[in-house]
């Protein structure tokens, strides 16, 4: 992405809010956040940390003050900038997440599972990413798990397990 492409979207984002809101607009790219995927992008948008009543913090006012600007944004976002996947807002000590991801085909069938990976694991998966085999991290993981699938000695594992499961049932 050049530097004008990137210049016009945080200009878009600045001028979403009122005038001072937002101190700054950041494009993170794969490589500067372990959890940003290959050909993704964040959108870091700094807010200025202000001085919030009530015992709120500047982000926690901030949230509520632009929920429908932010939802907003949220909703634009696929149309702004496709390769995002997801919006932070920070204000020097805090920061929420905003996450878009496009629907994916048969998603209503699909469970959501969170996995903790270290740099080894996001390695392979980002090569299968890079190879062309998944377009994200959650495809790649499914289709490791559909190679593990397809050998014997899963099958057998499988079968195992009903054993056990049926000797447990005996006690």
């Amino acid at each position: 992405m050049g530097p004008d492409a990137i210049k016009r979207i945080e200009q878009d984002v600045k001028a979403r809010f009122p005038e001072g809101a937002v101190r700054e607009v950041v494009l993170l790219a794969y490589g500067e956040n372990p959890a940003i995927e290959p050909g993704r992008v964040w959108i870091r948008v700094v807010i200025d940390p202000g001085t919030p009543e009530g015992g709120q913090t500047a982000l926690e006012a901030f949230h509520e003050a632009h929920r429908v600007l932010i939802k907003q944004l949220g909703h634009d976002l696929p149309g702004l900038l496709p390769e995002a996947t997801r919006i932070e807002f920070v204000d020097g000590e805090d920061s929420i997440f905003l996450i878009s991801t496009p629907p994916e085909e048969g998603a209503a069938e699909l469970t959501p599972v969170m996995a903790r990976l270290g740099a080894a694991d996001l390695e392979t998966l980002d090569t299968l990413i890079a190879a062309g085999i998944a377009p994200n991290r959650a495809e790649a993981v499914r289709w490791t798990l559909a190679r593990i699938r397809e050998r014997p000695a899963y099958g057998q594992l499988r079968e195992r397990g009903r054993e056990i499961e049926e000797l447990k049932a005996q006690f």
